[in-house]
């Protein structure tokens, strides 16, 4: 190892480099909306496991997230004037392991859709995966498009994460009225 590798080493171990987001502890869940306002959705307990890598939980607050009774399924939903957003849970068993590297698993228990509040049942279609990036003092979630009803069998290989990076795709910027979801300290 050349002395600078050491150096750097020393000073991450330390907590002398640069700041990463803690994943340990409560962590506020919190939807930002295209007119800017943030609603706390909810909260992701995060606990130090083996590996380098923490468990998590994810609790929707029910006092905010409405029940709206659609296509024979109960859904928390963010309800809008523009445009709901219905949580989904993820219906298979899964590691709930996430890291600074490592955030396929809790992106799929924060799937969601979307349905304009006119419409009819639940559009499974109209999927919603946020791809979360760690920052010093918050995971930062964009919408990308899915397709929900791949879920409605389970995948082959329950250990592999169903939406990659080849099954989603981008929105156009502030196309969907919940346009980040946020994980950071209370």
């Amino acid at each position: 190892m050349t002395a600078l590798r050491a150096v750097a080493l020393s000073l991450l171990l330390s907590g002398g480099g640069a700041h990463a987001f803690d994943f340990n502890g409560e962590k506020a869940l919190i939807a930002v909306t295209k007119d800017g306002a943030r609603t706390k959705i909810g909260r992701v307990v995060f606990s130090p496991a083996a590996g380098g890598v923490s468990v998590f939980k994810v609790q929707m607050d029910h006092a905010v997230m409405r029940d709206h009774f659609l296509s024979m399924r109960e859904f928390k939903c963010l309800p809008a004037e523009q445009e709901i957003s219905c949580f989904v849970p993820y219906p298979y068993a899964q590691p709930g392991t996430a890291s600074a590297t490592r955030l396929a698993w809790l992106e799929h228990s924060l799937l969601f859709f979307y349905k304009q509040p006119k419409d009819f049942g639940a559009k499974l279609w109209n999927g919603i995966v946020f791809q979360f990036t760690a920052t010093p003092t918050a995971l930062v979630g964009v919408p990308q498009a899915v397709d929900l009803n791949r879920i409605g069998v389970p995948p082959d290989d329950l250990s592999v994460p169903p939406y990659g990076a080849t099954d989603r795709d981008p929105f156009t910027p502030g196309a969907r009225w919940l346009t980040e979801l946020r994980i950071e300290s209370p």
